[in-house]
């Protein structure tokens, strides 16, 4: 299985195995991962979800959709890096993946 490592705001790092098919966000919530609420379920209807994706990952992820790019238009603080990570599906290519968690979600 991959493994996805999230980082709080507090530099805290949580790395944790994720079922390929699972979302980065099914596997925040199904870990206990602070900070990745996911309010609406992965419906793609919030933002509570929103991580920074490290740089060298950013172009191996698909490109993001109209939605998310409104979606985070809502997020705290978005940047060029910003994803929802309920539109992140887990593969053996994204293992070892690092998203970081904003402050305001932490």
């Amino acid at each position: 299985m991959p493994k996805i490592t999230y980082l709080e705001d507090n530099g805290k790092s949580h790395t944790i195995e994720v079922s390929n098919g699972l979302s980065v966000m099914e596997g925040a919530v199904q870990n206990d991962i602070p900070g990745i609420d996911a309010d609406c379920g992965g419906g793609m209807a919030c933002a509570t979800c929103h991580v920074y994706v490290k740089e060298e990952w950013f172009d191996k992820l698909p490109k993001k959709e109209d939605g998310e790019e409104d979606m985070l238009d809502m997020a705290f603080e978005p940047k060029q890096n910003s994803r929802l990570s309920c539109q992140i599906l887990v593969s053996d290519e994204l293992d070892g993946l690092t998203v970081s968690i904003p402050s305001k979600q932490g």
